[in-house]
């Protein structure tokens, strides 16, 4: 069937227009330089650095530093921050815009790992309005000489007895955000079970400002079903990416209108055009396996590579001694030589199509959050606590 198109192809973010209203989501030790270029080669609209700590940023610290490196053909840098204090989020805003030139910059309090919750960040931050405010209003006031956007990402709250999303929503607006991104999932869910479409579209009837929908986007077919349905203005796209980075060439044809998916197989067994044969995965391999080398060198390069092989090679005939030795690629001699013994006539095996990718688990009984957190949704919170090298995004 003819996939339907979205009304308004662009996304624009205060001063920033992205042409596909996509975003990658960063993922820790997943969106780095490398993968971005990737990411953008396929057509992403606007790609997000892995997620860096205000106070680290702040602080000098090398780990956080070593994290802000952009690739040369990255025009439009765009940073997601993490942070609890509002003084350390203006002054690691302005850094950004100073020192590193970024175009936007995303507030993440969407994080459900429990070290970052228990201490009051992250998804357990909206729950306090009025210190989620300070924090919006200091990047916000930080970023505006720059004209660089600020934008937030969230969850619909803590559990489905603390849902955050909707004063969320009016907080990033009344505090001048240029949008709101919404994962469709509670902290305690973390991955697991089904992303909540009708809170995003909630969200949109609540807020004047731009709502990204965030959650179960394993094809282009979900995106843009999730755009009609919820009238967000746009999409963030995090593990479905994972071992597919041309899910964005198919995000911006069918955003143009340009893709037509049959979404399934036909009564005789025919193949659903469009889909890479494994020849082309394995190029995809090799390009990202190239670009990381480039940023890391050879040997870190290869050994970040490794770990995305799972993701590449899921469904097809790829035997268990293939998958181990590539797991184990010291070179990008070894990769082509292991890569040129996959048959690259291997059809794409569609049963994968709209199936979960990366972590998922189990929803959690019991959010980890500071002891009398829930009492007070309109405190201040001032004992959360920040560490500065903390990597973990959400």
């Amino acid at each position: 069937m003819p996939l339907p198109t979205s009304p308004s192809p662009g996304l624009t973010l205060g001063s920033l227009s992205v042409d596909t209203p996509v975003v990658l989501a960063p993922m820790a030790g997943i969106t780095n330089a490398a993968y971005r270029r990737l990411c953008a080669e396929q057509g992403a609209g606007l790609y997000v650095c892995e997620m860096i700590t205000s106070r680290g940023l702040v602080e000098g610290d090398q780990h956080t530093k070593d994290m802000l490196v952009f690739d040369e053909l990255e025009t439009i840098r765009s940073v997601q921050l993490y942070g609890s204090d509002p003084v350390y989020v203006g002054k690691a805003a302005e850094i950004l815009c100073a020192e590193y030139g970024v175009a936007h910059i995303d507030l993440n309090f969407g994080c459900p790992v429990p070290k970052v919750t228990r201490k009051g960040g992250g998804g357990a931050l909206p729950w306090k309005r009025g210190l989620l405010a300070e924090i919006l209003e200091s990047a916000v006031a930080a970023a505006a000489p720059y004209d660089v956007p600020v934008t937030m990402k969230t969850r619909k709250g803590i559990d489905e007895d603390h849902l955050t999303y909707l004063d969320a929503g009016r907080i990033a607006q009344e505090s001048g955000c240029a949008a709101i991104a919404l994962h469709g999932r509670t902290v305690a869910q973390a991955y697991s079970g089904a992303a909540d479409w009708d809170a995003i579209g909630e969200l949109v009837e609540h807020v004047d400002i731009p709502v990204l929908g965030n959650g179960d986007i394993w094809e282009a077919a979900d995106a843009i079903r999730m755009v009609e349905q919820t009238g967000a203005a746009g999409v963030v796209v995090g593990r479905g990416c994972l071992g597919r980075p041309w899910i964005f060439r198919d995000l911006a044809a069918a955003f143009a209108g340009a893709l037509r998916d049959a979404s399934s197989l036909g009564s005789s067994g025919t193949e659903i055009p469009g889909l890479p044969r494994l020849g082309e995965v394995t190029a995809m391999m090799r390009r990202h396996a190239e670009l990381l080398c480039q940023h890391l060198g050879e040997e870190r390069g290869c050994k970040e590579f490794r770990k995305h092989v799972t993701w590449y090679l899921k469904g097809f005939g790829a035997g268990g001694e293939m998958r181990r030795s590539l797991g184990l690629v010291d070179s990008l001699a070894s990769l082509d030589r292991l890569l040129a013994d996959l048959d690259p006539d291997e059809p794409f095996p569609v049963r994968e199509l709209g199936s979960p990718r990366g972590r998922q688990g189990s929803p959690r009984e019991r959010v980890a959050l500071p002891e009398g957190w829930l009492d007070d949704a309109d405190g201040r919170g001032r004992h959360v606590q920040e560490d500065a090298n903390e990597t973990t995004g959400g």
